[in-house]
């Protein structure tokens, strides 16, 4: 599959995701798009899935007709995220075009 971590979400997570493609929204230069811009840019470019920690995404974005499938993290603190990666490994394996998930992290 292939995963866009947004700004603000940790890099270490990918090594967590090892069956998956992951690119970030920096390593590509995407880090001055709009979110609204963001999602075109990577469903145009083929990712399945967009990473962040946006919680007001949902809120800014009419994702109702949108190929690309959100999780969302509800921190950006990798050593909390570090202890809930099979559960994010879990969600990512869950989705369904589409879809949007949000992942409660203590």
């Amino acid at each position: 599959m292939r995963i866009l971590f947004d700004q603000g979400t940790p890099v270490p997570l990918r090594r967590f995701l090892g069956e998956h493609q992951i690119r970030t929204a920096f390593e590509l230069d995407w880090g001055h798009l709009s979110n609204g811009q963001l999602l075109d840019q990577a469903e145009a470019e083929g990712f399945e899935v967009l990473i962040t920690t946006d919680q007001n995404l949902k809120y800014q974005q009419n994702l109702g007709n949108r190929q690309i499938s959100i999780l969302v993290l509800s921190t950006t603190s990798w050593p909390r995220i570090q202890k809930v990666t099979a559960d994010i490994l879990a969600g990512i394996n869950s989705l369904k075009p589409g879809d949007y998930l949000e992942i409660q992290i203590p």
